[in-house]
């Protein structure tokens, strides 16, 4: 199955439709009236798109095991045709098409079985989705027309000892999301050098300022130290969304001092250093925090 570790547990909605063809009003007329021999209709398809939803992972390979949180499936009749409705929800890390789409599927296979016995043309057709919501796939937020700064923040780098990975796996996170990189520097772990580069970044115009590295407990680690002076709002939630993601996949990200807020117009947002942490950190604030730039925006008009 596709990896889906990485990603973020949401609110994710789907629904699809099927269409049974019948071949005679009698057919409708019996379905309508209870007189199918074999029993209710849409009572017992309805209870076999129930468990279809929950039971898709054990059919379809490359479905995921998840929580179908709701569950409405809906008969519509027009003419000679039946259209089925099935609607599914989940907050989970992947989406529910797919069990929309087994759920239609197997209530009309089950009105099939049904009818057959007095309707020897009944058809199963155009088993589509109708909608799907949720998940990074379903945001509107870009950074087109964002530029940004990615600032790493590590004595041992500064100095050659060691590689950047960290601030270069912002950069691929950012560029995903079309935000342009306006610059790109290692400085050594010192406070001024810190708040130097900060007030130069946003003085040039900088809307986004990303740092990584400093945030631990070492004695060298000053990055929050030297960030939060500068912030005319912090915004906690960045943080504890950060922190938030990183625990469920490693127990010592409580201890990481990552923080956020804005100066002026500029969101700055200080990461863990590690690589892992900085991609992670990423993958759990964007694209959402994106939409700052609307608010921002929508505020100055």
């Amino acid at each position: 199955m596709v990896n889906i570790t990485h990603k973020n547990s949401t609110l994710r909605k789907a629904v699809a439709e099927a269409v049974v063809s019948v071949s005679t009003q009698e057919t409708i007329d019996a379905i309508v009236n209870h007189k199918v021999p074999k029993g209710n209709v849409f009572e017992m398809s309805k209870t076999a798109g129930l468990f279809a939803a929950k039971k898709t992972s054990d059919v379809i390979p490359d479905c995921h095991p998840l929580p179908i949180e709701y569950t409405s499936i809906q008969f519509e009749i027009r003419n000679l045709d039946i259209h089925v409705t099935s609607e599914i929800h989940t907050i989970y890390k992947t989406g529910v098409e797919v069990e929309a789409m087994h759920s239609a599927s197997v209530v009309a296979l089950t009105m099939y079985d049904m009818l057959k016995p007095i309707d020897k043309n009944i058809e199963i057709k155009n088993i589509r989705l109708l909608e799907k919501k949720g998940g990074k796939s379903d945001s509107k937020d870009s950074g087109e027309g964002i530029g940004a700064s990615v600032i790493v923040c590590s004595d041992s780098i500064f100095a050659g000892k060691k590689e950047d990975k960290a601030g270069k796996a912002i950069i691929t996170a950012l560029e995903k999301h079309n935000v342009a990189i306006n610059d790109y520097v290692i400085i050594p772990d010192e406070v001024m050098e810190i708040q130097e580069k900060i007030k130069s970044d946003v003085s040039q115009g900088i809307k986004l300022i990303m740092i990584t590295g400093g945030t631990g407990l070492s004695k060298r680690d000053v990055t929050p130290e030297a960030v939060r002076p500068l912030l005319e709002r912090e915004i906690p939630g960045i943080a504890e969304a950060i922190r938030s993601y990183g625990q469920l996949r490693t127990p010592y990200s409580m201890l990481s001092r990552s923080l956020a807020g804005m100066i002026g117009d500029t969101l700055v947002i200080a990461l863990p250093g590690s690589t892992k942490g900085a991609e992670e950190s990423m993958d759990a604030i964007f694209p959402g925090i994106l939409h700052i730039y609307k608010i921002v925006a929508g505020a100055q008009h």
